[in-house]
């Protein structure tokens, strides 16, 4: 029986080793990635889709419209002795409410849709640091939506002013919290979604959960009509999304429930608490 034959290391080819040889050198010149190259990167991605599209054209159709149509309501069928003593920019909260679920939906979809799709492992193999890519998302969409939302109300707002002409004259701090303030809040929500969408990982289950969390509190309050049950109701209501979004157009709502930017810093609260953990799951998970 012969004995098995080692195979023999084999020399390393002569342009390797022989001196002088000529090496070859990239023309790309190499450059160290960074923050603004994940932005550029989720930028392109997020304008690029139809979804974008779709959900801020309707975003800023029910904000407008609605806003718009609310007034025009208003100054048709209300007396002047009715409305004088309340300015006209109360009455765009009911569009930014519906509208807010469709940022909602594009927060869910900016994380989770690249987790259906199997985007998400390319993404990763472009950008190994995986809290770079949370933070870009974070960035951009914060920055698309406060944009939008900021242009809409506005708009709405000087709209409402201009229809409403016998309605009381608002002060500067109610016309910024109605725009700056509000526009904060839907950014802070679409950001809040977004990252519930990188926790969860999937479009349909995290657009639910944050509809519930919209619209469940106020339903839940309106069934609690026991006298025990009368602090949780309260509380319910006080601090549910639609009444901490009337906070910016009134001076306050109630008396143990937020008032003036409370609601904003509940919300700022909420998403860096949700941005921790979204972030400690996305180091500790495979894509």
């Amino acid at each position: 029986m012969s004995s098995p034959q080692i195979p023999t290391p084999q020399a390393a080819p002569t342009w390797q080793t022989a001196p002088g040889a000529p090496v070859y050198t990239s023309p790309i010149p190499i450059v160290r990635t960074h923050l603004g190259h994940a932005i550029a990167s989720e930028w392109t991605k997020l304008r690029s889709v139809r979804s974008t599209m779709w959900t801020l054209g309707v975003f800023v159709l029910l904000v407008v419209g609605i806003g718009l149509l609310t007034g025009a309501l208003v100054a048709a069928n209300a007396s002047p002795e009715s409305i004088a003593d309340t300015s006209a920019l109360p009455y765009g909260l009911f569009g930014v409410l519906l509208g807010s679920v469709c940022v909602i939906t594009l927060g869910v979809l900016t994380t989770a849709s690249e987790y259906g799709t199997g985007m998400i492992r390319t993404t990763t193999v472009a950008c190994p640091a995986r809290g770079r890519v949370l933070t870009a998302k974070a960035i951009v969409l914060f920055a698309v939506t406060f944009t939008v939302t900021l242009l809409s109300t506005a708009f709405v707002s000087f709209a409402l002013s201009g229809i409403l002409t016998d309605a009381a004259e608002p002060t500067g701090g109610e016309w910024f919290k109605a725009t700056v303030g509000v526009s904060l809040y839907i950014a802070l929500l679409g950001l809040f979604s977004l990252l519930i969408g990188s926790i969860i990982r999937h479009s349909a289950g995290a657009i639910t959960i944050m509809i519930g969390l919209v619209l469940a509190p106020l339903v839940i309050a309106l069934f609690m009509v026991t006298e025990s049950l009368q602090k949780v109701r309260e509380f319910l209501f006080d601090y549910s999304i639609p009444t901490q979004l009337g906070v910016f157009y009134t001076t306050s709502i109630g008396e143990s429930g937020p008032s003036g930017w409370d609601p904003l810093w509940i919300a700022l609260a909420a998403t860096a608490a949700a941005f921790a953990g979204a972030w400690a799951l996305l180091e500790k998970r495979d894509v």
